[in-house]
């Protein structure tokens, strides 16, 4: 009657530790999966928000003129102006 209940006492003991091992196996692939639909949702939200901003800068900022197409700066208040440059693009539209 002491290997029954030995025999038992294993089973039990062999039982508990796999509803364990369940338990926490199964809360960590839970926890995996909730860490990655965040981040999705996070990464959603971040491209909403830059398609946002690309569109209110579309909107809000003027078309390129024809004159800026070329590169050139034309504000004489600008450090980087170059007056001789600028001379040459003049010179070059009018024929």
């Amino acid at each position: 009657m002491s290997t029954t209940s030995g025999v038992n006492v294993l089973r039990y003991t062999a039982l508990s530790l796999g509803v364990f091992y369940g338990f926490t196996h199964q809360r960590s692939l839970t926890k995996a999966q909730k860490a990655t639909a965040a981040r999705r949702e996070y990464e959603h939200k971040q491209q909403l928000i830059q398609r946002a901003k690309a569109e209110y800068a579309r909107t809000k900022n003027p078309a390129p003129q024809s004159s800026e197409k070329s590169g050139l700066n034309q504000d004489p208040m600008d450090p980087n102006f170059d007056l001789e440059a600028y001379f040459n693009a003049l010179v070059s539209q009018k024929p």
